[in-house]
This record gives structure tokens, C-alpha cells and sequence, in this order.
């Protein structure tokens, strides 16, 4: 496939890598076939050994190559940012294994832009095909059918699901993005929603576009979700500032565990067990996490699904 520079282009679909595996070609293949006219295409590589750059090479993909020691989500986001054409005015983002479900799922996604005050707009994840029952369920949770965006007004009712939104499948108005400084760089991650928590504070509002659609899910272990979870308490410590401006967010995840095991129970009997499981695990790993500080390093390393995040 020949290489594309589409350096006047008004949009550019950033996708940061790490040995990409199995389904990145199918994320390729979902980009390309988009309708959405005259975008730039660009990977941001942090020491792949398979083949993810040069597929992404195959599929006019421009490449910047960076050490694997370099990568964090903020800035390396930022970087994809930065290196998008002068012309470009809002910047896609896409993990490496969100594949785009209909030909249209950008084209739907910027139209979100058209309301000046947006800042953000993110798209509907859809589960995988091969994906679990609690996994399907906790995509239809975070992810609803119906669309809508939220501002600073919502805050008092929404509190911290105010500014929810993921990169895995975003774009950003590159303006807003500079408006209030970019992606953070120090963050174990959550770079998301601070962007999102900043943006509704400055005044943006963030679009949630149910029309435009993405599969992206993963089946976690229980150990992955302890770390993730362990992860998560890390990220709030870091940014207590989120739970001052916009409240704990203790809420939603009770609503959450009480939306999943209502689930399990009436209609997937055989998961109720992983669902217990992985609610403990969530709790413990979100518990000691609050303990990082006081932890030797070598520990934390262990604990963290980030271990590259820790020298």
C-alpha cells in the first residue's frame, strides 16, 4: 500500500504502539476504509520487535520510533499531538486494538465538532466478538446507546463521570487541547481524564457519540485486574485534585458492582464467581495502592500492570 503524507489534512488518526499483536492489522484495515476525507495517519513506536511498524508502514502510516523506556501515555500522546500537520485541527486517537466497526465511525465522531464548545469527543465501544459475558456488560455500562454531552453545569449531577471519556477511542480540538496545556506528562495514567476534568473546567464540553462505534474489550485475569486496580489508586493519589474539584468516585463504582452481579446472577449464573473474584481483586488492588508511597520499589514494580512507569 502506498504511503500517504496528507500534510494539509484537517484531521490526523494518532495511535501510540508496542508490539501491536493480532488484531492491529484488523485496526488498520478499519482506518483505512474510513470515508472521512483527506486524514493524516500517524504511529508513535516505542520499540516494537514484531511487525507493527512495518504494517503500519503498509498502510500509510507515517512512524516516529521511540525507545521503550520514553513511553507514557500522556506524552506520548502529546507527542502525536505535536507531530500532527500544522493544518490539523482535531487529533483521533486510537489504541492499537480498537477497531473501527463501521466505515463511517470518524466521520460521526468529528461531527461532534460542530458545536464550538466541544472539546472532546469519544465514541461508543462495542465488545469484542469473542468477548465475555462480563466484559459485553461492562462495555454496555460505561458505553449506553444514547448520546450526549456534558458540561460544567452537570458537574453537581454527575460529579467525576462528568469529565469520563477514553482514548481508546477520542478526538481532541487541537485548540482546546493547547488551551489548557496539553496532555500531562508524569501521570501513571489517566491522561484521559485529566484532559477531560481540565477541559470541563475551563469551559469545554465533552461529546459522547454514541453513533460512531469501535470494538475494543479486553478479558482480563483476576491478577491483571488487581494491578490495573492498584494502578488506578496510583493515578488518584497522584491527581487528588480530581476527587477535591469533582467528588470521590466511590459511586459509580458501587453502581457499577451492583449492575454487574444483578447481571451475573439473572442472566450468566456461570460467571458469578469470576465476578466476585474480580470485584475483590478490584478492592484489594485499589486498597494497596493507596499504600505506593510507603512500599519498596521493588514491590510496587510487582503490584503495577506499569512496571515500565516505575525507576
Amino acid at each position: 500500500m502506498k504511503k500517504e503524507h496528507v500534510l494539509d489534512a484537517k484531521y490526523a488518526v494518532c495511535i501510540p504502539t508496542y508490539n501491536a499483536g493480532s488484531l492491529w492489522e484488523e485496526t488498520l484495515k478499519s482506518v483505512v476504509m474510513q470515508d472521512l476525507v483527506g486524514f493524516h495517519k500517524l504511529v508513535v513506536d516505542s520499540g516494537s520487535t514484531d511487525n507493527t511498524v512495518t504494517l503500519a508502514e503498509q498502510y500509510g502510516f507515517t512512524v516516529i520510533k521511540i525507545d521503550k523506556s520514553e513511553f507514557n501515555h500522556g506524552a506520548t500522546r502529546q507527542m502525536l499531538a505535536d507531530n500532527t500537520p500544522v493544518a490539523c485541527e482535531i487529533c483521533i486517537f486510537l489504541t492499537h486494538d480498537a477497531i473501527l466497526a463501521t466505515s463511517d465511525s470518524l466521520s460521526k465522531l468529528v461531527e461532534a465538532f460542530h458545536d464550538a464548545e466541544v472539546g472532546i469527543a469519544y465514541g461508543r465501544q462495542l465488545p469484542n466478538k469473542n468477548a465475555t459475558p462480563l466484559e459485553a456488560h461492562l462495555r454496555s455500562f460505561n458505553y449506553p446507546a444514547a448520546s450526549n454531552v456534558r458540561s460544567l453545569a452537570d458537574k453537581e449531577k454527575l460529579g467525576f463521570k462528568v469529565f469520563f471519556c477514553s482514548n481508546s477511542f477520542s478526538s481532541y480540538r487541537k485548540t482546546s487541547l493547547q488551551a489548557i496545556g496539553g496532555f500531562p506528562t508524569e501521570s501513571i495514567m489517566g491522561e484521559d481524564a485529566i484532559v477531560g476534568a481540565k477541559m470541563i473546567k475551563a469551559g469545554f464540553r465533552i461529546a459522547y457519540v454514541a453513533e460512531a462505534t469501535a470494538h475494543h474489550s479486553h478479558d482480563y485475569k483476576i491478577s491483571e485486574e488487581f494491578k490495573r486496580y492498584f494502578d488506578t489508586r496510583v493515578f488518584h493519589e497522584q491527581n487528588d485534585w480530581l476527587i477535591k474539584e469533582y467528588g470521590k468516585p466511590t459511586g459509580e463504582g458501587l453502581k457499577f458492582v451492583k449492575s454487574e452481579l444483578k447481571y451475573a446472577f439473572f442472566q450468566h449464573q456461570r460467571y458469578i464467581v469470576k465476578s466476585i473474584a474480580s470485584i475483590f481483586a478490584k478492592w484489594l488492588g485499589y486498597k494497596m495502592g493507596g499504600a505506593y508511597k510507603i512500599m519498596p520499589l521493588s514491590l510496587v514494580r510487582k503490584l503495577s500492570m506499569h512496571r515500565y512507569y516505575w525507576h
